[in-house]
Order: structure tokens, then sequence, then C-alpha cells
């Protein structure tokens, strides 16, 4: 289930508020910081989700990462992680390449419970299943700060 954040969970005073429109019809409250959680060396964060995008399976990593309990991510749509400096357009090419049975690529701004956020460099991966798309792996690891640097003059323009 996908509530809307609570400010109880936001750490610092200095935060803004948007409610988000979310792939899968979803709508979220979100509120969040400029607090940024470096990614730590040698780390990937996997999930899996079904063919919704409903996270089933996560390791630690992205526990620790997301600032989430496991129990509140499983069950959950992925989008959770979804922080409104990310264009739309990622999310629609995200979805069309791997609804297509490819993997997708890209460099994602993710939020955390707290509101702060965190980069990745992010691959998708179509679970194909007897021909057919039954959901999704994603694997992130450490993104360069040369991309980063890219995407954070690049996704304003793409809204």
């Amino acid at each position: 289930m996908l509530h809307d954040m609570k400010l109880e969970d936001i750490v610092g005073d200095q935060y803004k508020e948007v409610t988000l429109d979310l792939y899968g019809g979803f709508t979220r409250k979100i509120i969040y910081t400029e607090i940024e959680t470096p990614y730590p060396d040698g780390k990937l964060i996997v999930s899996t989700t079904d063919k919704q995008g409903i996270i089933t399976h996560v390791n630690q990593s992205f526990v620790y990462m997301s600032g989430f309990e496991e129990e509140e991510l499983l069950g959950a749509p992925h989008s959770i992680l979804r922080h409104p400096d990310m264009p739309p357009a990622a999310f629609a090419d995200l979805w069309n390449t791997v609804n297509a049975g490819n993997k997708w690529q890209g460099f994602v701004k993710n939020l955390r419970k707290d509101g702060g956020y965190y980069w990745v460099k992010a691959t998708v991966i179509p679970n194909v299943r007897d021909g057919e798309v039954v959901g999704y792996t994603s694997v992130r690891r450490k993104p360069s700060l040369t991309k980063v640097d890219e995407c954070i003059k690049l996704y304003p323009t793409l809204f």
C-alpha cells in the first residue's frame, strides 16, 4: 500500500511538499528535503517487482539506503522511492523499455523515507518466464559524480 509521507518521518526542518501522480494511477503526498545520503562504495541495491511494479523482494542495501523497513517495502509500489525532481519522461521510458522485454539503464534520484535522497545508476531487467514478462529485477550501483552532475542539469529541462 502506498501512503502519503508523514512529517514525523522527515529529518530536518527545511522541507517542501508536493503531490505526485505515479505509475499505476497512484497519487502520493511527498515531503522532501535537500539532505543527500551518499551511496556507499561496493554496495549493490537489488529488488524485484511483479509486472505492476509492486515490490516482492529487497536486499539489505535497499533497506538501508531507502530508510524504510523491509516490511514497509514489500507489497508497496516501487514508486514509493519516486523523487519529485525526477522527470516523468524518465519513468515513461523505463516502463516502455521493460514492458517491451528490454533492459533499461539510467540515473535516478531516489526519495528516502526521511525525505532525503540518494542517486543511483539503475539497471532494470525484465524477468521472462515462458516467453512472457512476469516481473522485473532492478540492480542499482553507485553512480559517477560526473553523470549525476549531468542529470542535475538535464532533468529540470524534461518537465
